[in-house]
């Protein structure tokens, strides 16, 4: 009996934020004849009399609150109440403003349950914060008023919106900066009972007069702790780095100069790290050469260029400038693949039948030269335009950029057939004037040279994943886990309700299944909608030194080989193979590696976040600025997101904003969750995903980032048979009833920073940087437009 009650306790503790019916603990300790049952209902009868477990009011047993701290990260909404998250697998922890000890969001708390879940009515668990155990905020941005009060000097506003709603005031301590200056301050005094909305420190920086061009996107790359600066020992270290390459360097090294490679990038891009080549052989299959700078030649472990690049992680792509993770002599120079300059690639040669499979392959240092330095518009108007003049100007690379595309299209069927799920989500660029205000939001196109290079750089990556890991070395890999069941469940519940059929074994998805329901809603109206709630049913890409695959490419080998000026992984996994190549594959050559690889995936992911979350904040500031032109003008839109307090859109150009609930005059909505739509209870018009509406500018705040519509002809909104009112209230909230209680995630909350995730945000959250220079839904494989 001992042993079987440590079972059963051992079991809820796993479990701690729910509770379990005695039928479902036997099911989960594999009790389940009829004569285990008996044992287990009088182990679980001690454990309430020992005061380690109690019954619920439905009867089901949860472990005692006050026995069990949970940790997690503290999520706070601008109401005061906030989540705890601690698990992907389960829901997170509700707190109400009044316990949560004055934790912001990031912080790194303990908090105990006071109320465990209800999976059946898919209400969360609720818990009070016991201990904030570290703050994730240690310094804050923003700008400086003159203020006389006390000991302080002044006053900060604070540009996060996670800490908009508190009051910075400023020591005497450290500088006095003039009025209207943008600065970074040091945290010394966080909130207190006594002072709930008051942060208090000193100024360590002056950014800038706020005025200045450019200090706008310097402070939130402040706010971010993007470095941005390089120490003076890598820059020293850098500037001894040769500009040509020097003849003892080619030692040991493949010469492949005559072969006439190519680069493919965009007009902006200066940090060319990939060239490509491809003929046809003899017997009907693809050669196909994916050539990448080899940075790791220069920048060695232990320097100090190799230091400042594994802080940066990635480099930072911004809308008037790139925060680059290597010095510029270095990625726009010695390491940048320029055309008839000599230069130094680890190299990824294939043999591709004609059904997509790499059917031979070797992975070598070399010594290449590039033979043009092509754009994507140029290859563009020689394969889809059939541009004279263009395939003029390249006559001798014409017929290999046409075996190219032939390449493209077999390897693309051979993703398809394996499942591979492909989203296709606008992205904008940003135009900006000398003085770095917006004056255009244009949408990027990507044509038959941006997919075919794509392809090219996904068979490279997944070639060499293979590679490593079927010699059983250590290994940094690029990996995309499967989706998480209870959110590929409640995505299929959600395409019932619009009466598609995920069709396989929700217990054990398939790519292909999720492949089938795009192609099934291709066209649709719906289709928009389908792809948002896929994208939130996933996982987000991460390195790791375990190679587990990547779900939404549908591979099964997957690593980043391809992007080293930009990618620090990348940049590893260089040194991996000239490692191997070098010591081979013994167990001391295992050791080498084996420790370090866990700590760099777990880095390189939090930098790759740091960067994706820095380059989404200034897109959406600059947007935000943008749209200050253009208060009272109206836009056809696009419903992108629909939540109990109102909806958001999306306009052609990328640009989104918000219709609060507040502003929709025309009847009393109400949100009805299975639908995830908001219905009027008079005139039982219907707002969902994919919408087409046409919406008024109302108002822009660009500290904040908020961009704000009202509904310019809501009568032309299509109406339902679903009928709302006082009755059945339970689906949602009205118009003027905005409770936003809590319910199983966080992101179920309404609020900005939270309750909103749309295609973009997800990955750019997901993925923008997860493949090849510009990757987006699950982090696939695209190249950087700069």
């Amino acid at each position: 009996m001992t042993e079987l009650k440590a079972k059963i306790l051992a079991d809820l503790e796993e479990n701690p934020t729910i509770s379990l019916s005695a039928e479902k603990i036997a099911r989960k300790l594999n009790m389940t004849d009829a004569e285990d049952f008996t044992p287990i209902v009088q182990s679980l009868a001690q454990l309430e009399r020992e005061g380690k477990v109690e019954v619920t009011d439905s009867g089901e047993f949860k472990l005692v609150p006050q026995k069990q701290l949970i940790t997690g990260v503290f999520h706070g909404n601008s109401k005061g109440f906030g989540f705890v998250a601690y698990d992907d697998s389960m829901p997170d922890i509700y707190v109400n403003p009044d316990h949560t000890k004055h934790a912001l969001s990031g912080d790194e708390v303990q908090v105990k349950i006071l109320r465990a879940g209800d999976p059946r009515s898919d209400q969360g668990p609720e818990g009070q914060v016991e201990e904030i155990i570290a703050h994730h905020y240690d310094h804050v941005v923003g700008e400086f008023k003159n203020l006389t009060m006390g000991n302080y000097i002044g006053e900060i506003i604070l540009k996060d919106k996670k800490l908009s709603h508190l009051k910075f005031y400023v020591s005497d301590k450290g500088l006095h900066p003039q009025d209207g200056e943008i600065v970074t301050a040091t945290i010394e005094n966080y909130p207190t009972d006594d002072s709930p909305e008051v942060l208090t420190g000193a100024v360590t920086e002056v950014v800038g007069d706020k005025n200045e061009p450019g200090i706008d996107i310097l402070s939130v790359v402040y706010a971010h702790d993007v470095p941005h600066e390089f120490p003076k020992e890598a820059m020293d270290q850098a500037n001894q780095i040769p500009l040509k390459v020097l003849p003892e360097e080619k030692k040991g090294r493949k010469d492949i100069t005559n072969q006439p490679l190519v680069t493919i990038d965009s007009i902006e891009s200066k940090d060319l790290d990939d060239a490509v080549v491809a003929w046809k052989m003899d017997n009907g299959h693809y050669h196909l050469g994916v050539h990448i700078a080899d940075v790791s030649h220069y920048v060695q472990p232990g320097t100090p260029l190799d230091d400042e690049a594994f802080k940066r992680g990635t480099s930072v792509y911004l809308t008037d400038r790139v925060i680059p993770m290597l010095p510029r002599r270095l990625s726009n120079g010695i390491c940048s693949l320029n055309p008839n300059e000599e230069r130094l690639a680890m190299s990824c040669e294939m043999e591709i039948d004609e059904q997509g499979n790499v059917v031979k392959h070797e992975i070598f240092p070399s010594v290449i030269k590039s033979h043009a330095r092509m754009t994507y518009k140029a290859v563009n108007k020689i394969l889809e335009s059939d541009d004279q003049q263009t395939k003029e100007q390249y006559k001798e690379l014409v017929p290999m950029f046409q075996t190219m595309a032939e390449l493209h299209k077999i390897l693309l069927k051979h993703r398809h057939r394996r499942g591979a799920i492909d989203f296709e989500a606008p992205e904008a660029k940003i135009i900006v004037d000398e003085n770095g205000h917006p004056t255009d939001i244009q949408l990027r196109e990507r044509g038959l040279s941006e997919r075919m290079i794509e392809s090219f750089m996904l068979a490279a990556n997944e070639t060499v994943a293979e590679h490593f890991d079927h010699l059983h070395v250590p290994f940094l890999y690029r990996i995309h886990e499967k989706p998480d069941g209870d959110r590929i469940k409640d995505f299929a519940d959600f395409l019932s309700a619009l009466g598609i059929e995920m069709k396989g074994d929700l217990n054990n998805v398939k790519p292909k299944m999720l492949q089938r329901v795009l192609k099934q809603v291709a066209g649709t109206p719906e289709e928009e909608m389908v792809q948002v709630m896929m994208l939130r049913s996933m996982q987000q890409a991460k390195y790791s030194a375990d190679e587990l695959g990547h779900f939404g490419l549908g591979a099964e080998y997957y690593t980043h080989f391809t992007s080293p000026i930009r990618r620090y992984p990348d940049t590893t996994v260089h040194r991996l193979i000239k490692w191997y190549r070098d010591h081979g594959t013994n167990e001391s050559a295992k050791a080498k590696y084996r420790d370090k690889l866990p700590e760099i995936a777990e880095h390189t992911s939090v930098t790759e976040r740091r960067g994706i979350d820095t380059e989404r904040d200034v897109d959406s500031m600059k947007k935000a600025e943008y749209m200050e032109d253009h208060i009272g003008e109206t836009f056809d839109a696009v419903v992108s997101s629909v939540m109990k307090f109102g909806l958001f859109v999306e306009l052609p150009n990328t640009v989104e904003g918000l219709i609060h609930i507040s502003a929709m005059n025309d009847d009393y909505y109400e949100y009805v969750e299975k639908q995830m739509a908001l219905v009027g209870r008079s005139n039982h018009h219907i707002f969902r995903i994919g919408q087409p509406v046409k919406v008024k500018l109302l108002r822009v705040d660009k500290d904040q980032r908020e961009v704000d519509f009202e509904m310019f002809n809501p009568e032309d909104a299509p109406v339902t048979k679903l009928r709302v009112g006082r009755d059945n209230g339970r689906h949602g909230h009205g118009r003027r009833n905005q409770n936003h209680g809590h319910g199983n995630r966080r992101n179920n909350h309404g609020n900005r920073e939270n309750g909103h995730l749309n295609n973009r945000q997800i990955n750019r959250g997901q993925t923008r940087h997860g493949g090849d220079k510009r990757g987006h839904g699950c982090n696939f494989d695209r190249k950087k437009r700069r």
